[in-house]
């Protein structure tokens, strides 16, 4: 479904992704880990459009995305829920939900989205006339996945989705990330807490400085005695 090939970005003369070559199939949760630094959102943000690689090829559904501008990717059915959140704070739940679909011109169809997003996060739908910026932050990640759901990806590229939130919202975050996915949406998705990140891939890749060092199985990479030593406490 998705295929980044020898893919070598810069920022200015430091060479952050050096020759990355990963691929998702459809239906997949695939998941990349490594430290702060080791190029994890840059991967991210080439397959989005919003860094243009130097080298290198991004295809997705077998057409050539390298290149081509964040909003027409975003068409094609690939949406990023950026480090962060990125929510817009001093507007409505809904307002930022509706912001989502904007995409979409069909009423009906915006409407049907918003309950599918409320029924998968009823806190939302409790707090959709309140302004983002005064949820928690676990429902501020919530309201940024349902924010892409909006746009009903075909794949969805989660960056960090559990930073800075307690762990037992850290559990609650991958369940629903489990969830979206079984439902039909493919997903990437970039994760410090290696853990929670390999007991729901079935695909993981390990990056050290911008570089693969490790890809496989998330079980046969969990598994590795280098990866439970840097990332699982072993």
């Amino acid at each position: 479904m998705l295929k980044l090939d020898n893919i070598n970005v810069y920022y200015g003369s430091i060479h952050a992704l050096k020759g990355i070559s990963i691929e998702v199939n459809q239906g997949e949760i695939v998941t990349l880990i490594g430290a702060n630094g080791a190029g994890k959102t840059s991967i991210l943000k080439s397959i989005s459009g919003l860094i243009a690689p130097k080298s290198g090829e991004i295809t997705f559904e077998g057409k050539t995305i390298t290149g081509v501008p964040a909003q027409s990717i975003v068409k094609m059915g690939i949406c990023h829920v950026p480090e962060g959140r990125r929510i817009f704070a001093n507007m409505s739940v809904f307002e930022n939900l509706e912001l989502g679909a904007f995409l979409v011109n069909d009423k009906a169809v915006v409407k049907q989205r918003l309950e599918h997003v409320f029924q998968r996060f009823p806190r939302l739908a409790e707090r959709k006339n309140q302004n983002a910026g005064t949820l928690s932050g676990g429902e501020q990640q919530m309201l940024a996945m349902g924010r892409a759901l909006m746009g009903q990806p075909k794949i969805l590229l989660l960056d960090e989705p559990s930073m800075g939130l307690a762990p037992i919202l850290v559990q609650e975050i991958f369940e629903i990330i489990k969830e979206i996915n079984e439902a039909g949406t493919t997903i990437l998705v970039v994760e410090q807490n290696a853990h929670q990140a390999l007991s729901i891939a079935q695909k993981a890749y390990v990056l050290e400085t911008g570089k693969i060092v490790l890809s496989g199985t998330a079980e046969e990479v969990a598994s590795s005695e280098d990866v439970k030593k840097a990332y699982l406490g072993g």
